[in-house]
C-alpha cells in the first residue's frame, strides 16, 4: 500500500512541476492575497472629518478642540460660526462629526457646572460613526480629568466637589492598542488555505478523465483509498509550506504577535489543510470538466470563508439559522483557533473543542471523496 501511494504522490509532484500556470498559483497567490487583504482591510478609523461650532471662543474651548486635533483621529475641516451651517456640513458630506460647544463654556468650567457638548455624527456609514463617537467620547473623557487634576492641584472645595464619584477606565486585553491588522492576519491563514487548497484539488480527479489518463488508473490494483491519498499528500505538503510562509510574513511585515507555540499553529493548519483539500477533492469527484470544478471552488468555498466565518463579520450578530450553518464551515473554526494562539498565546488545553471538530470535518469530507471516486470505478 505505503508504495503504491507514493508511485500516486510522486505522479503528482511530476504533474505540478510540469505545470508552470500551477506554480504560479502556488507562490504568488498566497502573496496577493496577503497583500491585498492586509493592506486594503483596515477597520481602524483615522482621519475623521471634524467640523467645530465653537460659541465661546474661549481659551478652555480651544484647548478641547486642540486635544481632538492632537488626538491623532480627527482633521478639523471647518470652522463653523452659525448655527445654520452644521447641518450643511453633514448634509454634503463636508465632515463625519460636528463638535459643539456651548457659549457658556468657560464660565460653566469657572463655577465647576457639567459643560454640556454636543457631538452630532453623520449615521449614514454606521460602523465609522459608531467609532468616530467613540474616539470623541474617550477625547472628552481624557481632557475632562486632565482638567479635574488640575482643579485639585490648585486646591479647595469647590474643585473637590467637582471630581467624578466614579472613576472608570477601560484595558483591553490581548490586542490593547485595538490594531484591526491584529485581527485580520490570523485569519488571513485560513483564506489563503481556503483559496489555495480547494483551488488546487478540485481539478485533480476531473483533469485526470479530461486528459484519458483515468483509464489506466482504475486498470491498475492501487485502491481508492490510495489514490485519495496520493492526490491530498502532494497538496498538503504545498500547503503547509504557505502557511510558514504567511505566518512569518505577517509576523515580520504587518507586526502580529505570535504569543503561541508556532508548531501548534502547523498542527491545527494541518487539520485544516485536510478538511480544505477533502472539499476540493470531492468537487473534483463531481464536477463534469476542469472549468465548472474551478468555479465551484472559488464560489464554494471563498464566499462563506469571507462571510460566514466570522473573518470580518461577528457570527454571534448573524440571525440563528446562519449561525447553525457557520459550523459546517470549516474556516469557522480554524479562525478561532488562529486568534487564540496568535492574540492570547492559548494552549492545546483550550482550542481543543474547536480542532476535534475541525478533524471531524475534515475526515468526513476525505471519506465522502473516497466513497465518490469508489464509486465512478
Amino acid at each position: 500500500m505505503l508504495l503504491r501511494t507514493w508511485m500516486i504522490i510522486w505522479k503528482e509532484f511530476i504533474q505540478i512541476s510540469r505545470d508552470p500556470r500551477l506554480l504560479a498559483v502556488v507562490v504568488v497567490m498566497p502573496m496577493l492575497l496577503l497583500a491585498l487583504f492586509g493592506f486594503a482591510i483596515n477597520l481602524d478609523v483615522r482621519h475623521v472629518r471634524l467640523a467645530v461650532y465653537d460659541q465661546d471662543r474661549s481659551r478652555q474651548s480651544r484647548e478641547l478642540i486642540g486635544a481632538f486635533s492632537n488626538s491623532g483621529y480627527f482633521d478639523i475641516v471647518a470652522d463653523i460660526h452659525n448655527g445654520h451651517e452644521v447641518a450643511n456640513m453633514l448634509d454634503l458630506g463636508k465632515a463625519q462629526l460636528v463638535l459643539v460647544l456651548p457659549p457658556t463654556m468657560s464660565k460653566d468650567l469657572a463655577a465647576h457646572r457639567v459643560v454640556p457638548l454636543q457631538i452630532l455624527a453623520d449615521g449614514s456609514d454606521s460602523t465609522t460613526a459608531s467609532t468616530a463617537v467613540g474616539y470623541a467620547e474617550d477625547v472628552v473623557q481624557q481632557h475632562s480629568a486632565q482638567l479635574t487634576l488640575l482643579a485639585m492641584q490648585r486646591g479647595g472645595q469647590a474643585a473637590r466637589g467637582a471630581l467624578k464619584v466614579v472613576d472608570h477606565r477601560v484595558r483591553y486585553w490581548y490586542n490593547p492598542e485595538l490594531k484591526s491588522t491584529n485581527f485580520i492576519v490570523p485569519g488571513l491563514i485560513a483564506v489563503i488555505l481556503m483559496a489555495l487548497s480547494a483551488l488546487l484539488t478540485s481539478v485533480t480527479i476531473v483533469r485526470e478523465r479530461e486528459r484519458g489518463t483515468i483509464e489506466p488508473l482504475i486498470a491498475s490494483p492501487v485502491k481508492p483509498v490510495e489514490v485519495i491519498l496520493g492526490k491530498l499528500i502532494p497538496y498538503a505538503v504545498i500547503a503547509m509550506g504557505d502557511v510558514i510562509l504567511v505566518v512569518i510574513c505577517g509576523v515580520l511585515i504587518f507586526h502580529v504577535p505570535l504569543l503561541g507555540n508556532p508548531l501548534l499553529v502547523l498542527l491545527t493548519s494541518g487539520i485544516f489543510v485536510l478538511a480544505a483539500l477533502g472539499i476540493g477533492l470531492l468537487l473534483s469527484t463531481l464536477a463534469p470538466n476542469q472549468q465548472v470544478a474551478t468555479m465551484a471552488a472559488v464560489m464554494g468555498t471563498q464566499l462563506p470563508t469571507v462571510l460566514l466565518s466570522g473573518f470580518i463579520f461577528p457570527v454571534n450578530n448573524m440571525p440563528p439559522a446562519i449561525r447553525a450553518l457557520t459550523n459546517i464551515i470549516p474556516a469557522t473554526h480554524f479562525i478561532t483557533i488562529l486568534r487564540a494562539i496568535f492574540l492570547k498565546g492559548s494552549g492545546f488545553s483550550l482550542i481543543w473543542k474547536p480542532s476535534l471538530l475541525l478533524l471531524i470535518i475534515g475526515v468526513t469530507l476525505a471519506g465522502i471523496s473516497v466513497a465518490r471516486f469508489r464509486k465512478r470505478l
